[in-house]
């Protein structure tokens, strides 16, 4: 059995994203053909377990119907994809495959709630993960991850904090837990640069950006500073929120960050006993406004007390409740995140082929 055969049969197998077979995709990895026992790996970039799992069936059941073939052996792996090419004045940031912003046009939607989340279940889906709390004014992801510690150093870089496998740095570490940060712009913008490229990140496949609300200086510092990933803006269905969502990703999309899409929080509310859904701040906004702005929409987020909890506790709720809807709902936001990362990965690959649209996650 050639192994021109075993890829040429692979040929039939697509990507349900990338709308490309696994073989052009360079998915295919360790062919071996021994006898009538065939073994490959997929690797692929998708992150759904449940979209990998199909993959590898269907192209088992492909390699089975070539004659003189008794056995596949398929080993599915997910492997993350850098998505940003370094640009002019901006170098890769050393030891980060992605920088993903996480902001919103006003502050009390619940963005660090969900950065944190957000982060936590990308590390539960198999990523290396960390966290830039670059709320400079208000630092309140160690709050939220439990954690109080100082920050250390290796004689030349800072040394992140860790926590539940995330790698965390904040300005809160450096502070008084009540002492104001009190700052004009070219001090943000130093404090993000060194951030950013002063700290020994290791091996990172996302960097989760805690940003502060709003369309101010610690965006178009990042934007100066690190090639970002794509951008998330965090909204709530109300008619205020979702107005100064719009300028958020309008903010991002003028300096050239991609937005990945938008997160609903405070969707609905499930009641505990009977599991009826009351849509209390509206329904259908984020998704209708993700419509408008021609930008992907990654999904709703419930208000659901226990995710307020955890916070005040240190303990986000996708730790705290592995099988709560609330932690579903992280989950599925978390996959549709790394399924736009992928294709915008995959994209700026081909670039010269043409232009690959992001993926409409419903």
């Amino acid at each position: 059995m050639p192994p021109e055969a075993v890829l040429a049969a692979l040929k039939a197998i697509q990507d349900p994203d990338l709308h490309a077979d696994i073989v052009s995709l360079k998915f295919v990895k360790d062919l071996t053909i021994s006898g009538d026992r065939v073994s490959f790996a997929i690797e692929s970039a998708n992150p759904s377990p449940a979209k990998r799992a199909m993959l590898a069936d269907q192209a088992k059941a492909e390699v089975l119907k070539l004659a003189g073939v008794a056995h596949v052996d398929v080993d599915s792996r997910f492997v993350v994809k850098s998505v940003s090419a370094p640009e002019h004045g901006k170098p890769p940031l050393p030891g980060v495959k992605n920088v993903i912003a996480v902001g919103a046009g006003k502050g009390g939607v619940g963005k660090t709630t969900v950065a944190v989340n957000l982060a936590v279940a990308l590390s539960k889906s198999g990523a290396r993960v960390g966290i830039l709390d670059g709320d400079i004014y208000g630092p309140n992801v160690p709050i939220m991850l439990g954690l109080q510690v100082q920050l250390e150093s290796d004689g030349r870089r800072i040394r992140p904090a860790e926590k539940y496998g995330i790698q965390v740095v904040s300005m809160g570490f450096l502070t008084q837990e009540e002492a104001p940060v009190i700052w004009r712009g070219p001090m943000l913008h130093s404090a993000i640069q060194q951030f950013c490229r002063e700290v020994a990140w290791k091996d990172l496949d996302y960097l989760v950006v805690d940003m502060p609300p709003g369309t101010g200086d610690v965006a178009l510092s990042l934007s100066q500073t690190v090639p970002a990933a794509g951008a998330i803006v965090v909204t709530t269905p109300q008619q205020v929120s979702l107005s100064d969502s719009r300028r958020a990703v309008r903010m991002y999309q003028k300096l050239n960050i991609q937005p990945l899409g938008l997160i609903e929080n405070m969707s609905f509310y499930e009641c505990t006993n009977c599991h009826h859904e009351a849509q209390i701040f509206g329904h259908g906004g984020g998704e209708q406004i993700a419509g408008q702005l021609n930008v992907p929409f990654l999904g709703r987020l419930p208000l659901y007390q226990p995710i307020r909890v955890g916070s005040d506790r240190g303990i986000p709720l996708v730790i705290a409740e592995p099988d709560s809807v609330g932690t579903r709902a992280f989950m599925d936001v978390a996959e549709a995140v790394m399924a736009q990362l992928a294709v915008a990965a995959h994209k700026n690959a081909i670039a010269n082929k043409g232009k690959i649209p992001l993926i409409q996650v419903k």
